[in-house]
């Protein structure tokens, strides 16, 4: 699963998607019924407005200011889909079809997850996790309207061997060169997928 990232300000792609998205007049609308600001460094929250890309309805490539998690009635946010089954699952279906983003992130935090011998599942360490090499992470998502305005899940997939240990989900995170592809309502994203980025690197957070 993923219920945290973090955006690094002193980049400067990062700031530019940034400040699309605070130009935007759909911000404004947002923030009429939600005081809270956009997202634009440091660690994203569970239902923060964050800056998201997608096509708009020319078929141009933007950054919009989107809000992270599905609100479902007499649930918990719901912030993450499984990759394997949202092109079937209703929730997800047409979002899966015609509404695909990506999420801009410099890394995604995740807890490890472990069994005590009693059977009890807890959480330890945090780690950073972002691709090898990388600058910028790019993770895959979906979004839908909610009353007027875009809320976006994060898709998973199950870890790479190497993160194994820490959870059994993992973000998918897809590359640079995918994302017009992916946005696209005429792209493929069950090939974007598959060629998802694996090749990670991680370490500990701290507190």
């Amino acid at each position: 699963m993923c219920c945290r990232y973090y955006i690094e300000r002193a980049d400067p792609t990062l700031i530019q998607m940034a400040d699309v998205a605070r130009n935007s007049s759909l911000l404004r609308r947002i923030q009429e019924r939600d005081a809270r600001p956009l997202s634009v460094e440091g660690e994203v929250y569970p239902g923060s407005i964050a800056p998201v890309i997608a096509s708009s309805r020319s078929g141009h490539k933007t950054c919009f200011p989107m809000i992270w998690g599905y609100r479902l009635e007499h649930r918990p946010l719901l912030l993450n889909a499984r990759v394997e089954t949202a092109s079937v699952k209703p929730l997800f279906a047409l979002s899966w079809k015609a509404h695909r983003c990506v999420i801009p992130a410099s890394w995604y935090y995740e807890w490890e997850h472990f069994m005590r011998p009693n059977g009890k599942r807890e959480s330890g360490e945090k780690y950073m996790i972002q691709p090898s090499g990388a600058r910028i992470t790019w993770l895959s998502g979906l979004y839908r309207m909610e009353d007027g305005l875009p809320h976006f899940v994060i898709l998973t997939r199950p870890p790479s061997e190497e993160l194994s240990f820490i959870h059994d989900r993992m973000p998918l995170m897809i590359r640079e060169d995918d994302i017009d592809e992916w946005i696209s309502p005429d792209g493929k994203p069950d090939e974007i997928a598959y060629r998802a980025v694996t090749d990670l690197c991680f370490e500990k957070a701290g507190t």
